[in-house]
């Protein structure tokens, strides 16, 4: 897919959902945001801001009324998932922001969760919006087992906190799908390959591998993927994304022992990334830079284990 792109998700038994390239940081097939074109239409997952007009754009391809969406719903409040949803809210009245009960106070003041993400992403900065809030009258707080109404579609609000403590997955019945979030890495189909997400601060691998088993235990026809699209489910992408959180967290702390301090660990691996011709020299070092200070600093946090 083009950044821009819209296109109708076939995979498995899936209807009524529809996935838009949004061209996050520059780059095509790194950021989707998924529609649901129902009675309830609903657009999950809402890019960082940037570009949120192609969102709009995709509303009314699909010739969905601003006024008629009922739910934007990111998984997570980090601004790669959560960034468009002030401007969402605005563009589209009538519809509730459903958000993980833990991070719902950021979507509403935005402020610690910009100076994070400014923290977290660096100079990749540049390619975000500074979001709108949200207002506080319209946000539901989601727990773990809530169900958000889409009309002829519900989405099961399922808590996946390895990634960050305000993720949920969203599991969608009716298509047997699972809205992945963070929580089953992220999805490359141009090489179909899986690659680890593990920024700082809040990455934690135990809680990541159980992350992984509870997909496991819904076992999904459909993993939809915010980076990047729909995938066949499978026990065998599962099991693969446990061995490449697994063997990323112990190579980081290999060459943490062999290095002589955390910023020659982190030139180590920017150099080491192989994705530069997927996803462009500038996000690709990027990218590994801030996934390896994750891992870091999970194992500051978890040296006395």
């Amino acid at each position: 897919m083009a950044i821009g792109d819209l296109r109708k998700v076939t995979t498995g038994d899936c209807s009524d959902l529809y996935c838009l390239d949004t061209g996050m940081y520059d780059t095509e097939e790194y950021g989707a945001v998924y529609i649901l074109d129902t009675e309830r239409p609903a657009i999950v997952e809402t890019g960082i801001g940037t570009n949120y007009e192609y969102i709009l754009d995709a509303l009314d391809e699909l010739d969905i009324a601003r006024e008629d969406v009922a739910v934007i719903a990111p998984t997570h409040v980090h601004l790669d998932h959560a960034g468009g949803a002030g401007f969402l809210a605005e563009e589209c009245p009538n519809a509730e922001v459903y958000v993980p009960e833990i991070g719902a106070r950021h979507l509403v003041d935005p402020g610690r969760l910009v100076e994070g993400t400014k923290r977290a992403v660096g100079d990749q900065w540049r390619f975000y919006a500074d979001p709108k809030p949200v207002p506080e009258d319209r946000v539901v707080e989601l727990t773990d087992g809530d169900v958000i109404d889409c009309g002829s579609h519900e989405l099961e609000a399922v808590n996946a906190p390895g990634h960050a403590p305000h993720q949920m997955i969203f599991y969608d019945r009716q298509n047997d799908a699972v809205f992945t979030a963070d929580a089953a890495g992220i999805w490359v189909p141009s090489v179909e390959e899986i690659h680890v997400t593990s920024p700082p601060s809040n990455f934690d691998l135990d809680a990541c591998l159980d992350d992984v088993e509870t997909i496991r235990e819904i076992a999904p026809t459909t993993l939809l993927y915010t980076h990047y699209g729909p995938r066949p489910y499978s026990d065998e992408a599962m099991d693969e994304y446990e061995d490449v959180l697994s063997q990323w967290v112990a190579a980081v702390e290999a060459r943490r022992a062999a290095a002589e301090d955390d910023e020659a660990v982190v030139r180590h691996f920017v150099a080491e990334q192989e994705m530069d011709d997927v996803w462009g020299s500038e996000k690709a070092r990027a990218e590994a830079a801030m996934n390896t200070r994750g891992v870091l600093h999970y194992l500051d946090t978890h040296d006395d284990e």
